[in-house]
């Protein structure tokens, strides 16, 4: 049913990278977000929380070389041990603590990334705007739907992301106390299309809709990506997963293995949160960016 939909909405959907690490830890975490690029002006939509993540890694990083500076410059007026606790507490770290982030657009443009960032004032909405590029990796644009009153329960849609951070071009550095991108290793992760129907529109504090509700998740990686229809037209954009509780708690005994066994289980249905193309739309006129209708 999406096989060509899926085609048309990977032309211009792209993953976002990250690696990053806790204070105390040399273990990298590869994660991924989603972007679509919206024209051929390198405008692209996201979700704010993704957007938020990518202008704070700079304040992450400016914070560990601040931190790691007072360290040096503090060593030999008191013990070691001393000194670190008490930055530790300065700088609010601990193992919890994420202590490096550094993003990587895929397949977006070539040249030095120039990116301006604009975060919505209320919703999980955002755009990135890439400039001074020397080629942009996108040729084809999507159309989003011009009446967005059509999207109604029942209606049967598809999202496309990247959940699933199977890229390992990544490495910690002991010399240097830092993790960093590499030209080894697997640099892509797949696109993941999932589907779904509308189950419920989801309205702001002053009654006007902004979202709607899937019958299955959003997948962590996907946030930022097109709802699309058949046909691959675009109706929204994933954003988060809700966990309704279904009063479905179990606590009964079966066999496994031939052995009896007691099993506890609360039941959740996981749904899909998306924003509605209408708002989609409305920021994007706000912003005075363009895009196609149809």
């Amino acid at each position: 049913m999406f096989v060509h939909a899926i085609e048309v909405v990977s032309a211009f959907t792209r993953p976002i990278h990250s690696i990053s690490r806790n204070y105390g830890s040399t273990v990298v975490q590869p994660g991924a977000a989603t972007l679509f690029f919206v024209n051929s002006n390198g405008w692209a939509l996201t979700c704010r929380h993704v957007a938020e993540l990518i202008l704070g890694a700079d304040q992450l990083l400016a914070k560990r070389e601040s931190f790691t500076n007072e360290l040096r410059e503090s060593l030999g007026q008191k013990k070691k041990n001393q000194i670190l606790r008490e930055l530790e507490r300065k700088y609010v770290y601990s193992k919890h603590t994420i202590f490096e982030l550094y993003n990587n657009f895929v397949n977006c443009v070539e040249g030095n990334l120039d990116a301006e960032i604009k975060l919505h004032n209320d919703l999980d909405i955002a755009l990135i705007h890439f400039r001074n590029y020397t080629q942009l990796y996108c040729d084809s644009f999507p159309i989003f739907s011009a009446n967005g009153s059509d999207l109604k329960q029942g209606k049967f849609l598809c999202r496309l992301g990247f959940p699933f951070a199977e890229f390992t071009n990544f490495a910690y550095e002991s010399a240097t106390d830092r993790i960093h991108w590499t030209n080894e290793g697997k640099k892509e992760t797949p696109r993941f299309p999932i589907e779904g129907m509308v189950t419920r529109h989801l309205a702001a504090s002053n009654g006007d809709i902004v979202g709607f509700e899937m019958s299955t998740p959003g997948l962590r990686g996907q946030s930022g990506g097109p709802v699309f229809d058949s046909e691959g037209k675009i109706w929204g954009m994933q954003a988060s997963t809700a966990h309704l509780d279904l009063d479905f708690d179990v606590n009964q005994e079966v066999m496994r293995n031939g052995e009896k066994k007691k099993v506890s289980d609360s039941a959740f249905l996981h749904v899909g949160h998306c924003v509605h193309v209408n708002v989609l739309k409305s920021f994007m006129n706000q912003q005075g960016v363009h895009f196609e209708e149809g």
